[in-house]
């Protein structure tokens, strides 16, 4: 029934999906969004269940890691990361800290920045109490601003600048690719404010951002379960994720279906 539903949809909200190489001569950044160990590990905590999506997510997720990670490429991964006492309505409790389930195992990776959040939206549980924003930081902090020339000497000026240049040209991140769950909450929310910084221009020198259909996953509550939980709304995986790709799609940012890994002995795709 969903599977119908969901072509239904296509028909009158397709996507339009891109390819995305990545180059070895351009730096990108990677955002992960909730990479929880509790999800690497399928546990079982309701109402997230083991299922094809959510595995997809988390193998496409672990490999794009360690392509960025290998190639020291900036990772930024946000954790979902809750206090007992502090609730988050309308959701569960969930991400305890120090249950574990908090936790990710990029964590002793030195190339990731890890930012640990208590709210939906990353953007907003970037915010720290002296005013600066942890993710604008990580952004801004790729971009060499200015070339030095002080105490070149002359016959190798021509020779620095132009490596300069070229440190300059490629040391920025001009692209960041975000996956993650859930895709209709945090990672909505967070490519949405993401989006409406770079317009006002708080996140030079971003350009784009990217999110990866495949590396997006949501749970899967069906209305015959929904029904016997109280205050649950019902909420089927396939639909939820096709009609919130394709709105990231429309009025958002731009969607990817392929990506083709730019590897030292030739390129793989992620199909």
């Amino acid at each position: 029934m969903a599977a119908k539903a969901v072509d239904l949809l296509r028909v009158d909200l397709p996507l339009h999906e891109e390819t995305l190489v990545l180059e070895a001569d351009r730096r990108f950044g990677l955002v992960l969004v909730d990479l929880l160990i509790f999800l690497l590990d399928i546990c079982s905590q309701a109402p997230l269940t083991a299922n094809d999506q959510i595995s997809l997510m988390v193998d496409e997720s672990v490999k794009l890691a360690r392509f960025f990670s290998e190639r020291k490429w900036p990772i930024l991964a946000f954790l979902d990361t809750h206090y007992p006492d502090k609730p988050e309505p309308p959701y569960p409790p969930h991400c305890i800290i120090r249950t574990g389930e908090e936790n990710l195992w990029l964590e002793n990776d030195a190339n990731a920045t890890i930012r640990r959040k208590d709210c939906i939206d990353g953007f907003i549980g970037s915010m720290v109490e002296d005013g600066s924003n942890v993710f604008i930081n990580w952004v801004k902090s790729k971009e060499i601003h200015s070339v030095s020339l002080a105490h070149e000497k002359d016959h190798f000026l021509a020779i620095s600048l132009q490596q300069k240049l070229y440190n300059l040209l490629f040391e920025i991140v001009r692209q960041i690719l975000v996956l993650g769950i859930c895709t209709d909450i945090c990672v909505l929310d967070f490519v949405a404010t993401t989006l409406s910084a770079r317009n006002r221009g708080w996140l030079s020198p971003l350009e784009d951002v990217f999110v990866y259909s495949k590396g997006c996953a949501t749970y899967d509550l069906p209305a015959r379960v929904a029904k016997d939980i109280k205050g649950a709304i019902s909420h089927p995986q396939l639909l939820v994720l096709s009609f919130f790709l394709s709105f990231v799609n429309r009025e958002i940012s731009r969607l990817l279906y392929i990506l083709i890994l730019s590897m030292e002995k030739g390129i793989e795709a992620l199909y």
